[in-house]
């Protein structure tokens, strides 16, 4: 399906306006960005960079914030309608925010936001 910038950024700003207060309040020195897609993985839909929450410790400091990116084209062309898109943006947006705070992978997929 095709969607311009302007509209998938404000799908994504939908998605994090849905998880739950508690939760936002917690993330910290992270930003949410948009990219077309990753340079030397083109399927790839969301990626999270940076030191979970989990893992940060009394010397954690002065550091830029964790990065996490939506791709656009890759989730728009694994979806027929905007319906579909929207969905697979929270999925996206959930996964990689459950990265900033420690879930692993293999626990994301147990729990079907693989």
């Amino acid at each position: 399906m095709d969607v311009g910038p302007e509209r998938f950024e404000e799908l994504v700003a939908d998605a994090l306006d849905e998880l739950p207060a508690p939760l936002t309040r917690a993330m910290d020195n992270v930003v949410v960005l948009v990219e077309e897609r990753h340079p030397e993985e083109p399927d790839l839909l969301g990626l999270y960079e940076g030191v979970a929450l989990t893992e940060r410790y009394s010397d954690y400091g002065g550091v830029l914030p964790d990065r996490i990116t939506l791709y656009r084209a890759a989730l728009a062309e694994v979806c027929e309608d905007e319906d579909e898109l929207r969905e697979e943006v929270a999925v996206t947006v959930v996964h990689e925010v459950a990265h900033h705070f420690g879930i692993d992978e293999e626990t994301l997929h147990r729990l079907g936001w693989g």
